[in-house]
C-alpha cells in the first residue's frame, strides 16, 4: 500500500519503519511543519492514511482524509468528545475510518479479559475497583485513551460503577471518588511507554490485572496491521473489531 502519515514524532517514525518492513511505501509525511500547506489533493495516490498526531489536530486530519476520500486509521486520542459527530459524517459520506485507543495485540487481549474479569467480580460487592495508568511525560491527554477504554469495559459489566473520574497525580487537588465512580489514577513519568493496572481490593486481599508495554513498537506494528485490515472496507470501525476472541461479551 501507499501510506500517508499524519504526525511524524516517535510513533510516526516507528510506523514508517514497520510499514516499509512489510512492503508498503510511505507516500506522504504530514506534520506540524507542513500541515497548513497540505490539501486533499496532496493525498491523491495514497491508499490509506495513519494518524498519530495531536489531540487538537485529529479531527481536522480526519476531515482532510474524508475530503480526499481515503481510508484513515486514527491512533490519536483526546478527541473522543467529538466521536459521535465524526461517526455520523463518516457514515453519511460513505467514508472509511478505524480508530482505537491502543493498537497493541496484547492490550486488545487485555481489553477483552478486563470485561470478563469485571463480570466475574460483579457479584462480590466487598471488592472496590480502580484503574492506574503510567505514561511518559510527553503524553498530552490524561487519563490515557487506553485507561478510558479499560474503565468503560468495567463500567459496562459491573453494577456498582456508572462513571469514571480521573486523578492526575501531582497536578492540582486530587478528586475523591464517590461510591458509583471508578477512579482512574494517572501518573506521568519520563520514558514509560505505558503501564495499565486494574485493582480489585477488599479488606482481606487484592487482585491486580496488569499490562506493561516494553516499547512503542507494539502500538506501531498494530497500526500498520490495522491499515492492512481496513483495505477494501467502508464504514466506521473500532480497533477491537480486528480481533476475534472466543467468548466475546
Amino acid at each position: 500500500m501507499k501510506i500517508a502519515l499524519l504526525g511524524y514524532g516517535k510513533m510516526g517514525r516507528l510506523i514508517e519503519r514497520f510499514a516499509q518492513q512489510r512492503g508498503h511505501q510511505i507516500q506522504l509525511v504530514i506534520d506540524e511543519n507542513n500541515r497548513e500547506d497540505i490539501s486533499a489533493a496532496d493525498l491523491a495516490g495514497a491508499n490509506v492514511a495513519i494518524d498519530f498526531s495531536r489531540p487538537e489536530a485529529a479531527v481536522a486530519n480526519i476531515d482532510l482524509c474524508f475530503e480526499a476520500n481515503i481510508p484513515l486509521v486514527v491512533g490519536t486520542t483526546g478527541w473522543y468528545d467529538q466521536l459521535d459527530d465524526v461517526k455520523k459524517r463518516c457514515l453519511d459520506g460513505n467514508k472509511t475510518l478505524l480508530y482505537g485507543s491502543n493498537f497493541s495485540i496484547g492490550v486488545n487481549v487485555f481489553f477483552h479479559i478486563n470485561k470478563l474479569l469485571a463480570a466475574a467480580m460483579n457479584p462480590y460487592k466487598q471488592y472496590d475497583v480502580q484503574v492506574e495508568e503510567i505514561h511518559h511525560t510527553q503524553k498530552l491527554d490524561a487519563p490515557s485513551g487506553t485507561a478510558i477504554t479499560i474503565a468503560e469495559g468495567i463500567i459496562g459489566h459491573t453494577d456498582s460503577k456508572t462513571e469514571w473520574i480521573n486523578n492526575l497525580i501531582g497536578e492540582g487537588d486530587e478528586a475523591i471518588a464517590k461510591t458509583n465512580q471508578l477512579l482512574i489514577e494517572s501518573h506521568r513519568i519520563d520514558e514509560v511507554p505505558g503501564t495499565h493496572t486494574v485493582l480489585y481490593s477488599s479488606e482481606v486481599d487484592q487482585i491486580e490485572f496488569k499490562h506493561t508495554a516494553h516499547s512503542r513498537a507494539g502500538f506501531a506494528l498494530g497500526a500498520v496491521v490495522a491499515a492492512e485490515w481496513l483495505e477494501g472496507k467502508t464504514g466506521f470501525y473500532q480497533v477491537t473489531e480486528m480481533f476475534n476472541f472466543g467468548g466475546r461479551i
